[in-house]
């Protein structure tokens, strides 16, 4: 009688699993539908380089901006391509020191990114992915000769890192991972706004890392806000 119960207990179950499924496929199909859509953004980019010996720093700001194409085939999933230019790089910490330099590295940067999101008109989002980026040129802000700081009677050279200063960039091809959060505003149908604040990490070095060089490690990372606008094509 009990493995009778049992079996007649896992029937039901089975039925009920079988139901519920059947249910979530039809309330997909009956209130859901693929969309594409394109999009632009801009914002600020704030970065330093994860240096190996440790290089005293702040943060430096940049620009970013891109252009973006977004696929969603299921409910709450997606995925989104997009091609940006980002603006990398450190500014040196002097602490008391009147010495002042900053390196800016421009980025074309491709990223491909898993998309999730919750809500209708009003949206919470996740992305999260691989990005590729090809070094473009750089900047540099001093007011000194980088090239010639032994020279100055004042400047700090003890007890500080002074190398990446005037190592030149090797690497051009930079790879990382980067994740993102933000929310997006449906205007209507076709429109929507959105922002996001991201955080990317670089796992290739910007200067040479072989056993003759200086550094050990130099990643670049970076935290941006952006601003962003949706067009639904499909």
């Amino acid at each position: 009688m009990t493995i009778f119960l049992r079996q007649l207990f896992l029937k039901k179950i089975i039925i009920l699993l079988c139901v519920f499924t059947f249910c979530l496929g039809m309330n997909a199909q009956t209130h859901y539908q693929s969309n594409v859509a394109i999009g632009i953004k801009g914002g600020m980019d704030f970065s330093e380089v994860f240096f190996n010996p440790h290089v005293k720093q702040t943060f430096v700001p940049g620009y970013t901006a891109g252009i973006a194409v977004r696929y969603i085939e299921e409910n709450h999933f997606g995925l989104i391509g997009e091609l940006n230019f980002a603006q990398r790089g450190w500014k040196e910490n002097f602490e008391a020191a009147p010495y002042e330099y900053s390196r800016s590295l421009d980025f074309l940067d491709l990223c491909f990114l898993a998309h999730v999101f919750f809500g209708r008109r009003g949206r919470f989002f996740f992305n999260a992915g691989p990005q590729v980026g090809y070094y473009l040129g750089e900047h540099v802000k001093s007011n000194f000769n980088p090239f010639e700081m032994n020279k100055l009677p004042d400047f700090p050279l003890i007890n500080r890192i002074n190398q990446q200063m005037v190592e030149p960039i090797k690497i051009k091809i930079d790879y990382g991972i980067s994740a993102g959060i933000g929310g997006e505003f449906n205007i209507n149908r076709r429109n929507s706004l959105c922002v996001e604040c991201r955080f990317y990490f670089g796992l290739a070095n910007i200067f040479s890392t072989k056993r003759a060089d200086y550094f050990n490690a130099s990643n670049q990372m970076s935290l941006s806000a952006t601003i962003g606008y949706w067009f639904r094509v499909k």
